[in-house]
């Protein structure tokens, strides 16, 4: 498929709608159009996470590696996932779509990760360091574009391809965050919920 893309702007949203894929156009706040508009979102974070990386000076330059590379494939399925969502109907058939590959990917990637971390004994806090925050960050915004997938499912045509993918994505976000701090040497934050509180400060 040739892409040209030329002048940017075509006045053609002026009056509040935007064109699919086919030539249709619908209103700019439409479930279909906010659901790929998430997955633009996230994409966008998604290059911050690898901006974030570059920074990391305790993280080891292998890890780096692997994850720039985990990444840029990421954003690539997500472009790829926005496309297909951005045709109406049946219009998707045929086009480029996270498979059950892209999934085992993400698997196998979680599963390596793990081996560096320790199981969690509550759930955890963003932060601690650029990366962990950012990753953090496009983990729940997977889980918004998930629930809009999720909600546009109900109404019209689309690929179980695309949940199946966006929810082992968060997932893998969720990893990662972990994943960064631990091997990153920064701390990572648990949330202190009531009766752990009153657990630890018995056995002090």
């Amino acid at each position: 498929m040739a892409i040209h893309i030329g002048k940017v702007y075509t006045r053609g949203g002026d009056k509040g709608t935007t064109a699919l894929i086919g030539g249709s156009r619908v209103p700019k706040d439409h479930i279909r159009v906010e659901t790929y508009g998430c997955l633009d979102e996230l994409n966008s974070l998604v290059g911050l996470c690898r901006s974030a990386l570059t920074a990391e000076k305790a993280l080891p330059a292998r890890d780096k590696k692997e994850l720039e590379a985990r990444l840029r494939e990421i954003q690539n399925r997500i472009f790829d996932l926005g496309s297909v969502l951005s045709a109406p109907g049946e219009g998707w058939k045929g086009m480029p779509l996270p498979g059950p590959e892209s999934v085992t990917l993400l698997e196998k990637s979680m599963d390596a990760m793990q081996k560096s971390l320790k199981p969690l004994d509550s759930f955890v806090l963003p932060g601690g360091s650029w990366s962990n925050a950012w990753f953090h960050l496009c983990r729940t915004v997977c889980r918004r574009a998930e629930r809009r997938i999720s909600a546009l499912m109900r109404t019209e045509s689309v690929p179980p391809e695309a949940l199946r993918y966006v929810n082992r994505l968060s997932d893998w976000f969720f990893v990662a965050a972990r994943f960064v701090a631990v091997r990153g040497k920064t701390k990572e934050y648990l949330w202190e919920y009531p009766a752990k509180s009153k657990a630890a400060k018995a056995k002090s």
